[in-house]
């Protein structure tokens, strides 16, 4: 995978309000599917759809322990969406003072 496409793969994958609900549920710790399907109103399957885009975009992991399949977060795709969102951050804090001196001149 390009790195570019990793780029567009996970703006993508985070764009999906389930899927952001999913990684702060597992903020909290890894969890099995049965266990974060019951914090939503969705369908299980549906719940597991969305958890092998996350785990295809390495946004989670997978491990099996017994029975069940432990998903974990690996928030470190993450970096690359924040250090993007930094940059307007820092464009939006310049335009922001400078509206404020603005102002504050007339």
């Amino acid at each position: 995978m390009s790195p570019a496409k990793a780029d567009i793969d996970v703006f993508s994958v985070i764009a999906d309000p389930t899927r952001r609900a999913i990684l702060d549920r597992l903020r909290a710790g890894p969890a099995p599917v049965n266990e974060i399907a019951a914090d939503f109103s969705q369908s299980r399957p549906a719940i597991s759809k969305h958890l092998r885009v996350l785990k295809a975009s390495r946004l989670v992991t997978e491990e099996k322990v017994g029975r069940e399949r432990l998903y974990t977060l690996r928030p470190a795709p993450l970096q690359k969406a924040m250090a993007w969102l930094e940059g307007y951050r820092a464009f939006w804090g310049r335009n922001l003072e400078s509206l404020k001196r603005y102002l504050e001149d007339t």
